[in-house]
């Protein structure tokens, strides 16, 4: 990237270099930030600085380049610079450092920033062989996305081993990309009310049996901590997940179809925006046996099912103000069938996304959709951190942003 048209003017961004042989990328990822008016600090772990010169990272970010937590200065850099920073970026970073952040490991300079920080943190991971798939990795970067950390995925292709694998460092226009939505999420719905519904339901056939589906709720949590981030009010309404409600929402626990369906209409008339990421069944039993059915007793006789209620398209009936947006799991044809249920219930943007197979949204940390606005261009949007894809969503809805204070004040909703 020659040439920046990236705009991070006023930005104070500090670096974070770590021992991985993609050290020398991090010297094009920082003369581009600073093309794009950022003012950059560059940290470099001992083991990084055995890849690239600290002077080059000097001489391009026009500050000294801290490495070492006892340094002889009086400044207290792991404090410091923590608190002056907008975004700590950590490009290239390795297995072995994000398994110390996931675990709170504070034994050098790098590392004890990332435990004082306030700030937002964009990881770029690099790493050879096989690093990626081995669990405990895993573990470490749930944990951390969990923490709310953005975590780019590595790419696949040829890594120094000469082995061809997912492991490659993020390409710079993806880092940067992120480092600018991160930088860009301001208190941009403030005034507003978000309803947003997640998780699977849960239709009963007996006492201990249900028809259900394998939504974990986590695209609609994390829409729920993003807006929340973003300054709106958010009634989050659920279906049974294992996940923790995050902070400051109000949050409503459903089972069934009809519950959800009555939780949302209660809160309907003073949201502004709905957002349908729940995986609503579409069927329930149409009789329920009260008590546990032996399996003993069962002749064969087919299980007869009923349609749940529309929930999205019933809303939409009834909307007055609301900016709309549902949730499409597809199979197949996901540009098509988006554009049918966009069209059918009268929204103002669909969300695609494909199940089953192993990239499916079901279940899984990342995912990839298209974003369908009305009237608008369809805008794919590439595997990422489902946090990511939120932030992304709800930048999106501001094309139909209607001002917040025609509607009621938060006070009074």
């Amino acid at each position: 990237m020659s040439e920046s048209h990236y705009s991070l003017n006023g930005k104070r961004i500090i670096l974070g270099v770590t021992g991985s042989i993609a050290a020398y990328k991090a010297v094009s990822l920082l003369r581009t930030l600073v093309q794009a008016g950022a003012d950059v600090s560059v940290v470099m772990t001992q083991s990084a600085t055995r890849f690239i010169a600290p002077l080059t990272f000097e001489v391009l970010s026009k500050h000294p380049v801290a490495i070492d937590l006892f340094s002889g200065k009086q400044e207290m850099m792991h404090i410091t610079w923590p608190e002056h920073a907008d975004l700590i970026v950590l490009a290239p970073c390795t297995a072995n450092r994000m398994a110390k952040y996931a675990l709170g490991l504070a034994d050098d300079l790098l590392s004890t920033m990332l435990m004082t920080t306030q700030c937002p943190v964009v990881i770029a991971p690099a790493m050879d062989g096989e690093m990626w798939d081995q669990p405990a990795l895993k573990n470490h970067v749930a944990v951390l996305r969990e923490r709310g950390v953005t975590i780019l995925e590595p790419e696949i292709g040829p890594l120094a081993s000469g082995k061809w694998s997912q492991g490659r460092l993020p390409s710079e226009e993806a880092i940067v990309a992120t480092i600018e939505e991160k930088l860009r999420e301001t208190q941009d719905w403030v005034g507003h009310h978000f309803l947003i519904s997640a998780g699977p339901t849960r239709e009963p056939i007996d006492a201990v049996r249900f028809l259900s589906n394998g939504s974990s709720g986590k695209m609609g949590y994390e829409l729920a901590e993003a807006a929340v981030a973003r300054g709106a009010r958010v009634t989050l309404v659920s279906g049974p997940t294992e996940l923790a409600p995050p902070p400051g929402i109000e949050f409503l626990s459903v089972t069934t179809a009809e519950e959800m369906h009555q939780a949302l209409a209660s809160k309907f008339e003073r949201a502004t925006v709905l957002i349908m990421a729940a995986a609503v069944g579409d069927f329930r039993p149409r009789q329920v046996n009260p008590e546990k059915f032996k399996k003993q007793d069962w002749n064969g006789e087919p299980l007869e099912l009923e349609r749940t209620t529309d929930i999205l398209a019933a809303l939409s009936a009834q909307r007055t103000h609301q900016i709309l947006v549902g949730f499409a799991a597809e199979t197949s044809n996901l540009l098509e069938n988006g554009q049918a249920k966009l069209k059918k219930k009268s929204l103002d943007m669909i969300v695609v996304n494909q199940i089953g197979g192993t990239h499916s949204a079901f279940g899984n940390e990342t995912n990839e959709v298209i974003l369908i606005p009305r009237g608008k261009t369809p805008q794919p949007i590439p595997r990422l951190p489902k946090r990511a894809v939120a932030d992304r969503i709800l930048t999106e809805l501001h094309t139909f942003t209607v001002p917040a204070s025609s509607h009621q004040p938060v006070s009074q909703i």
